[in-house]
């Protein structure tokens, strides 16, 4: 199993780094690369002048459409210069209500998405709403980026919060390709209850599944200590060196039809290192 179609989506300027990371990976898992470049309409008809919102509504379409389309031609030029890679590039405009259909719709046919931390400096006041989108409607999982360096692909060394849920398993199971790829992965279990399924051996049968799979898997139950499960689970990943951490997503719904839940938004918050979520 491999990723054969990566997504990344675009709505700045500044998401180069985004753009490198998904071209770096494409190319290392022998993928085609979807770029999905977004323009966006923050327009508020109701703020129109009477009568005035048929023409307000074009011209800030057509101001979208012009960001979106000068946004594929840039990226079609900087990936000019790498003919080794298999992409397409498509531009689209979106009201922001309409965001999380139009990524979700796009998201359901990637093996992964690959996105910018919503969190992270400079990002768009969007992205968090991409990001819900890929993973909720979608159903697709992100590796998201804390920071502007290309992460390392394919990681060396790969820390997966264990929790024991049905979120965690289904993120292990979508990071094969990247597990596998690792020369050693930790099984990372905090503070798992006695009474648990997995009871005295958290991580147990876990393990043995990855083994099975080729994983270089090992087992770490740490107490905890900090007051978020994000704190312990970003602490371990530094003193480990890891180069990805992997988990569960988690979400809940609000006004919008999906919201990150607080555990997997305090950890895109805190990231060091690259993290692959799905659920």
């Amino acid at each position: 199993m491999a990723y054969k179609t990566i997504l990344t989506v675009l709505s700045d300027p500044g998401q180069l780094a985004q753009l490198d990371a998904a071209v770096g990976l494409a190319l290392a898992q022998d993928a085609h690369l979807d770029i999905l470049c977004l323009g966006i309409d923050h327009s508020q008809p109701g703020y129109y002048f009477p009568g005035g919102t048929a023409y307000g509504l074009q011209e800030a379409i057509d101001s979208a459409m012009g960001d979106a389309e000068a946004l594929e031609t840039r990226n079609r030029q900087h990936l000019a210069p790498v003919p080794e890679l298999r992409w397409s590039a498509e531009s689209a405009v979106a009201q922001s209500g309409g965001i999380a259909g139009l990524v979700g719709l796009r998201a359901r046919f990637a093996d992964l998405t690959v996105l910018a931390s919503p969190y992270a400096q400079g990002q768009p006041g969007d992205a968090e709403i991409v990001t819900e989108a890929a993973l909720f409607e979608g159903g697709c999982p992100v590796l998201m980026l804390p920071k502007a360096t290309p992460p390392a692909l394919p990681p060396g060394r790969v820390l997966v919060a264990w929790n024991q849920s049905a979120e965690a398993l289904a993120a292990i199971r979508r990071a094969l390709p990247l597990l596998k790829a690792a020369r050693s992965v930790e099984i990372t279990c905090i503070d798992p209850g006695r009474n648990g399924p997995e009871r005295s051996d958290p991580g147990g049968a876990l393990t043995q599944m990855l083994t099975r799979h080729g994983v270089r898997a090992e087992i770490a139950v740490l107490a905890r200590t900090a007051p978020r499960i994000s704190d312990e689970i970003n602490r371990r990943a530094i003193e480990i060196g890891a180069d990805l951490v992997v988990m569960g997503a988690y979400g809940h719904s609000r006004l919008r039809q999906a919201i990150l839940g607080g555990a997997t938004r305090n950890m895109l918050e805190q990231a060091r290192v690259p993290v692959f979520l799905a659920r």
